[in-house]
């Protein structure tokens, strides 16, 4: 994504958390961080931006529904979302005011280590998240 090179230290920084977290955790693939109404914040290094794209409306609509049932079925407050495929896995989680963090991972990935360090990535960052945060985040994103 070659229009980083606008982004406020702030945005730098978030976006370097993301990458670091797909570099440290091993079988993670790819990452991104979407907001509530869909939108692609940001992505982790080396993923393309269709793709990248593409994931911030499946995990959004997966998210979307997912937090509706547990809402009608008074399950409480979604968590996280796993789906495991055959060549992978695709965990989705809650980061605050309705964004989620999506990550793609190896079929060899260790869910358990995946989904512990997502949980540490979110509540060590995502107060990080601010609407300040997410207005340069979607300003860096947009064509």
């Amino acid at each position: 994504m070659d229009n980083r090179l606008s982004e406020s230290p702030e945005a730098e920084n978030f976006t370097w958390l993301i990458s670091n977290f797909v570099d440290d955790v091993p079988g993670v693939e790819h990452a991104i961080v979407v907001s509530s109404d869909g939108l692609l914040l940001t992505a982790s290094r080396d993923f393309p931006e269709e793709h990248a794209e593409q994931l911030a409306a499946i995990a959004s609509g997966m998210h979307s529904l997912a937090v509706g049932g547990a809402k009608l079925f008074q399950k409480g407050d979604c968590e996280q979302l796993i789906v495991r495929m055959q060549r992978g896995h695709l965990f989705v989680m809650s980061i605050s005011d309705g964004s989620c963090l999506a990550v793609l991972s190896a079929p060899t990935a260790d869910m358990k280590i995946v989904a512990y360090q997502m949980t540490k990535l979110v509540e060590s960052a995502g107060h990080a998240l601010t609407p300040q945060l997410r207005s340069q985040l979607r300003g860096v994103m947009a064509p």
